[in-house]
C-alpha cells in the first residue's frame, strides 16, 4: 500500500494512507517531522505563516504559523478562511462532457409511477400531521397483515405539526407533502388529530391529485383502529402488484455523507460521484443536499450550472444558510465535527471539497426548495442542512428512492428509504458489517476505481430491484424535519 496520496498538481500537502512514524522517509525530498495518523495531512513544501494551504488544487485554509516540509498539518497550524459574505459572479453557460462513462446501462425491477419515475419499494406510508399521534398510529399498524406485494407499512413519526408558526410551520407541511409524493410509497394515509396548527386540509389541497391517498382526522371519528385498518387495507389492494423492468432514467438517487473522515474525499465520495455521473449519463436523477457542507467549494458547483436561473437559485440557497448561521450568532465554519477532525479533516473548506465529490461532475440542472419534488434529470441541489437525519429526509422529500450514504467513522442510521452505507476505509467495513453495505476503502489499497464502480452499480441495481439494505434488515427508518422558529 502506498504511504500517501497527492490529490492535486498544485497541492502543498499530501494525505497519509497509513500511519507514518516521525523520521520515516516519505519520498526523496520529504522526511516526516511528526507522527502522522492515517488520513491526515503532511506538508511537502515549506508553508510560511499566513500562506495558503492547498489540497484538491483548492484553498483549504491558511497556515497559522510557519509549517516545515514533512510536518503534520492540522488544527494546530491551519485555520479556515471562510467569512459570512459570499457574492459570486455568473460566467455564462457551461458544457459538461460525460463521454468517459464506459459502464453499460442497466435496468432494474421497480414500480413505475405516474410522474415517470419509479419506486424501488412498494410500501404504505402513514404520515401524521402532528407528533402527539405517533404512538397510537404505531400501535394500530404494528400487527396489521400485509399482502405479498406490499414491502412494508411505515409510520413516518416526527415531533412537529403543533405549536408552529409561519415559515417554520410551512417547512413541516412542505416536507410531509414531499414525502407523500415519494415513489416508494405505493399508498399514503395522512392522519391528523384535529386541533393542531398543521391542519390536514393544508396537505389535502396540495395532494388532491395524488394517486392512492387517503386522509383522516382522529378527533372526528369514533373507532380509529377499525377505520384506519380498513383504509390501509384499501390502499394495499389498490397498490401495484408486481415489479416491472425500468430504465435508469426512472431512478432518482440521493447522495449523502456522514461521519466522514479524510478517506471519504479520497475513496467513497469520488466513487459515488462516478456513480452519479453514470446515472446522469443514462438519464437518471441525482439529489445532493447538505448546503453548509458546500461552503468553501461553491465554485465547483457553479462551474457545472448551465443556466442563469439555476445559478441565482443556488446563490440564494447558499446565502440563506450563511445568514441562518449569523442570525443565530454562530460562525459559518463551526463544522467539521469532532469526529471529522479526529479522522483528519481540519477546515470546512477541506470537508466541503471532499463532500461535493459525491455529486460527480455532471450538469447541475436545478436547485430545489425544501420538500420540492425533482422534475429535471441530472444533478439537483436540495435545501437541507448538514445534519444526517434532516438532510436524508430532505432527499426523500424531493423524490429520492434510495440514498448512497458514505461514511468514514460509521453510523447505523437509515432514513425512510433504503440507505446504502458505503465505507471509506476497509477497517470500518470489517468492524461494522452489520451497518455497512459496501466497501469503497479498497480503492485506497490499489483496486481500480472502475472495477469498484462496476460492483457498486450492481449493488444499486440489486437494491433497486428489491434487495434489502442493512438499515432495512435492522428496521431503521427514521425521518427528521428542519426547524427554524419558535414553539408556542
Amino acid at each position: 500500500m502506498r504511504k500517501y496520496v497527492k490529490l492535486g498538481n498544485k497541492d502543498n500537502v499530501v494525505v497519509a494512507l497509513k500511519d507514518i512514524k516521525k523520521g520515516e522517509k516519505i519520498n526523496d525530498g520529504v522526511i516526516a517531522r511528526d507522527d502522522i495518523p492515517a488520513g491526515h495531512k503532511l506538508a511537502v513544501t515549506n508553508i510560511p505563516e499566513g500562506k495558503n494551504v492547498i489540497k484538491y488544487d483548492h484553498l483549504i485554509g491558511i497556515a497559522t504559523r510557519d509549517i516545515k516540509i514533512g510536518e503534520w498539518v492540522h488544527v494546530h497550524n491551519l485555520k479556515t478562511t471562510l467569512t459570512p459574505e459570499w457574492k459570486p459572479a455568473w460566467n455564462g453557460a457551461k458544457e459538461i462532457d460525460l463521454s468517459d462513462i464506459k459502464q453499460p446501462p442497466k435496468t432494474f425491477l421497480g414500480y413505475p409511477r405516474e410522474n415517470g419515475k419509479a419506486g424501488i419499494r412498494n410500501e404504505i406510508w402513514v404520515i401524521p400531521t402532528v407528533g402527539c399521534i405517533n404512538g397510537i398510529l404505531k400501535k394500530i399498524v404494528q400487527d396489521l397483515k400485509k399482502p405479498e406485494w406490499i414491502d412494508d407499512i411505515k409510520v413516518l413519526s416526527h415531533p412537529y405539526g403543533c405549536s408552529q408558526l409561519g415559515e417554520d410551520l410551512k417547512m413541516t407541511k412542505d416536507i410531509l407533502t414531499g414525502l407523500a409524493r415519494n415513489p416508494n410509497a405505493g399508498g399514503v394515509l395522512i392522519v391528523g388529530l384535529g386541533c393542531e396548527n398543521l391542519q390536514i386540509d393544508l396537505l389535502r389541497e396540495e395532494l388532491k391529485k395524488h394517486p392512492n391517498i387517503a386522509f383522516i382526522t382522529l378527533q372526528e371519528i369514533e373507532n380509529e383502529k377499525e377505520i384506519i385498518r380498513s383504509i390501509i387495507n384499501e390502499l394495499m389492494e389498490k397498490a401495484k402488484k408486481k415489479r416491472e423492468p425500468c430504465p435508469l432514467s426512472a431512478l432518482t438517487v440521493g447522495v449523502k455523507c456522514g461521519g466522514s473522515d479524510s478517506f471519504s474525499g479520497l475513496t467513497a465520495n469520488p466513487l459515488v460521484g462516478r456513480f452519479a455521473d453514470y446515472l446522469v449519463y443514462y438519464g437518471g436523477t441525482v439529489l445532493m443536499s447538505e448546503i453548509p457542507e458546500i461552503f468553501g467549494a461553491e465554485d465547483t458547483i457553479i462551474s457545472r450550472i448551465s443556466d442563469e436561473e439555476t445559478f441565482v437559485k443556488f446563490v440564494k440557497m447558499v446565502n440563506w444558510f450563511r445568514e441562518y448561521y449569523t442570525r443565530y450568532g454562530q460562525p459559518i465554519y463551526e463544522n467539521p465535527s469532532p469526529g471529522n477532525i479526529k479522522g483528519g479533516i481540519t477546515t470546512l473548506e477541506e470537508k466541503s471539497l471532499g463532500a461535493v465529490k459525491k455529486s460527480g461532475s455532471g450538469a447541475v440542472s436545478d436547485v430545489l426548495r425544501y420538500g420540492e419534488t425533482a422534475k429535471r434529470s441530472g444533478v439537483n441541489i436540495v435545501f437541507g442542512p448538514g445534519n444526517d437525519l434532516v438532510s436524508s429526509t430532505a432527499l426523500a422529500g424531493s423524490g429520492a428512492v434510495m440514498v448512497l450514504f458514505t461514511t468514514g467513522r460509521g453510523t447505523p442510521y437509515g432514513t425512510v428509504i433504503p440507505t446504502v452505507k458505503i465505507s471509506s476505509n476497509s477497517n470500518l467495513y470489517e468492524r461494522k458489517a452489520n451497518w455497512i453495505d459496501f466497501n469503497a476503502g479498497k480503492i485506497a489499497e490499489g483496486v481500480d476505481t472502475e472495477e469498484v464502480l462496476s460492483e457498486l452499480i450492481e449493488l444499486v441495481v440489486s437494491v433497486a430491484s428489491g434487495r434489502k439494505t442493512k438499515n432495512e434488515e435492522n428496521n431503521f427508518h427514521e425521518i427528521a424535519i428542519f426547524k427554524d422558529g419558535v414553539i408556542l
